[in-house]
């Protein structure tokens, strides 16, 4: 059932109809820089001078495109304190300018006028200072719930005269009325609104791969994500929650974003979820690259003997787990609550595996919480490997089964009931849960930049601990994160990813609120929702990764499963 379909004029198509013959031109779009210079040139050929920059990440393109660090020892940032939303915003948006520069001394500074632009100083090796000021086009508006945001935006300027002004972009037109329509539909009043909100969008800009780590300039990314947690936005407050509450059961959102087209173009329709799995080619889990797909993960369970466990899915898929009793300590082990984070899941599956072989062992491994949710990541993976896809992070009701909580008696919790049948039949008093989080920056550009509700999640910090605990359980939560942290001190190669992410990170962001153990960020809090007294949960930057990066992270993952299994067996029988 279509909803909603419309083209939007290109934008770069209109600029010649703005200046006069003679005149200087310049303009900030959200348009690749092939298609840039393309707009040049025909102004050019129109007797127009014209300079057409990026509205997206101004400054990074500045350096990318115009600044030439030859010869450059020292740069300083004097970035603009942004008047709505986090203060050092437009240094975070910098980002991964410090990556960038090399070896060179780099400075960010706060400006303390209201001008939104940077001040770059280049101090040359002969002495020399150059000073540009890069604009960086913003304006005002109000969101979803009311609150204040400062976004992106295409601007235009004519001869320097002034600051110039606002040019409401064609990806701008084309998010913010898709956003309009969805929201005055009739959705009804009862939850879930529907099964699959699809929305296909064509853009004309391409992703620009950068030199540092997984970062690439992904304007299609970008609108991915803006469009989905906008809309659960917009459900939310239809729902009377707030932002952010992940009990909200919309159905499954998925904005399907392609590059490469001729211009913008959009197209909303409600379908029918998708049952079919995307099958894959059987893989050596150890040196694994990508994920698995369904049919491999159900064929390790199976062959792990044990007492099989299972919960329903939305779709008519199940849950499945495996209980494999014996001696030890029980531990359940699980991947894939968020679907988008596929590292969590090999590393299940390796440190599943292992154990099985070992006399004694009692583990319930879960590999697969959110099968839903797993399938619709490969279907956005098969069409764009490079993107984060966080449309497949929750399940095909929209919500994140770790939220549900018991309601009416006799009344299904779907996937979440994996987890009280495991600790059921296991006793497990550990909960051990892999996650990944984006492996490069998170941005929502036309809803103040930075993603609402997940502002610490916006850059890469590198492979991190967070333990949970409830009440009484302290002493063995800590115990637990040093005996793990000890025992993956080995992992050079994770240590030396991390301590080059924090780098950075602290650069464009200050300091993150962790405490390093081991080497390790970690984090520890008090929290009663778990049904295991204590959870370990794994951080690695795996949204989306591939090759040789996927491997080290599915490793990790793998290590510290087994690192927490083997060290809950010196701790538990002091805590009982």
């Amino acid at each position: 059932m279509l909803l909603f379909q419309k083209s939007f004029p290109r934008t770069l198509e209109v600029l010649a109809g703005l200046a006069r013959e003679g005149e200087l031109l310049e303009a900030w779009t959200f348009d690749d820089v092939k298609a840039r210079r393309s707009a040049e040139k025909r102004l050019e050929d129109c007797g127009i001078q014209a300079r057409v920059r990026s509205a997206y990440k101004p400054l990074l393109h500045a350096f990318l495109e115009e600044l030439s660090l030859e010869d450059v020892e020292r740069v300083v940032v004097r970035y603009p304190l942004a008047p709505i939303g986090l203060a050092d915003r437009f240094r975070l948006e910098a980002y991964p300018l410090a990556a960038l520069v090399g070896d060179r001394e780099l400075i960010f500074d706060r400006r303390s006028d209201d001008g939104l632009f940077y001040e770059v100083e280049l101090t040359h090796s002969d002495g020399c200072h150059q000073v540009v000021e890069v604009l960086a086009p913003n304006h005002a508006h109000t969101g979803i719930h009311g609150e204040k945001l400062l976004s992106p935006t295409g601007w235009v300027r004519i001869d320097g005269r002034g600051p110039g002004a606002r040019l409401e972009s064609d990806l701008e037109l084309a998010f913010h009325e898709t956003v309009r329509e969805i929201a005055r539909h009739d959705w009804g009043t009862e939850e879930p609104f529907f099964e699959e909100l699809n929305i296909r969008v064509e853009v004309p800009a391409r992703d620009r791969e950068l030199p540092f780590g997984d970062e690439v300039v992904s304007i299609s990314e970008a609108l991915h994500e803006d469009l989905y947690f906008t809309l659960l936005e917009v459900f939310a407050k239809r729902t009377g929650r707030q932002a952010g509450d992940r009990t909200l059961k919309p159905g499954q959102i998925v904005p399907e974003i392609s590059g490469g087209a001729e211009a913008v173009s959009v197209s909303v329709s409600l379908r029918e979820l998708d049952v079919e799995d995307i099958a894959g080619e059987r893989m050596e889990l150890e040196g694994a690259e990508d994920p698995p797909d369904a049919k491999q993960i159900r064929r390790v369970l199976d062959s792990l003997g044990g007492v099989r466990l299972s919960a329903p899915t939305r779709s008519g898929r199940q849950v499945l787990a495996c209980h494999v009793p014996g001696k030890d300590a029980a531990v359940m082990i699980s991947g894939g609550q968020h679907a988008n984070e596929g590292t969590g899941i090999v590393g299940a599956l390796r440190a599943g595996l292992e154990l099985g072989t070992r006399d004694d062992s009692h583990f319930v491994l879960s590999p697969l919480e959110n099968p839903d949710g797993y399938a619709l990541f490969r279907r956005l993976v098969a069409g764009n490997p490079r993107h984060m896809h966080h449309a497949a992070r929750y399940t095909a009701f929209g919500d994140d089964m770790e939220y549900r909580v018991e309601g009416v008696p006799g009344e299904s919790l779907f996937e979440t009931e994996i987890r009280s049948r495991s600790i059921a039949a296991s006793g497990a008093k550990l909960h051990v849960t892999l996650h990944g989080y984006p492996a490069h920056e998170w941005v929502r550009p036309f809803s103040g930049y930075v993603p609402h509700g997940f502002e610490a999640w916006t850059l890469p910090k590198g492979f991190f601990l967070i333990l949970r605990h409830h009440a009484g359980w302290r002493e063995q939560a800590e115990a637990l994160l040093e005996k793990v942290t000890s025992r993956l001190s080995d992992l050079s190669d994770v240590l030396a990813l991390t301590a080059r992410q924090l780098e950075i990170y602290r650069i464009h962001a200050g300091e993150p609120d962790l405490r390093m153990v081991n080497g390790f960020p970690c984090m520890v809090a008090e929290d009663p929702r778990s049904q295991a007294p204590v959870v370990l949960i794994s951080e690695y930057p795996d949204e989306t990764v591939h090759g040789e990066d996927f491997r080290l992270g599915q490793d990790a993952q793998r290590r510290t499963a087994l690192a927490a299994y083997g060290a809950w067996q010196e701790i538990l029988p002091r805590s009982v």
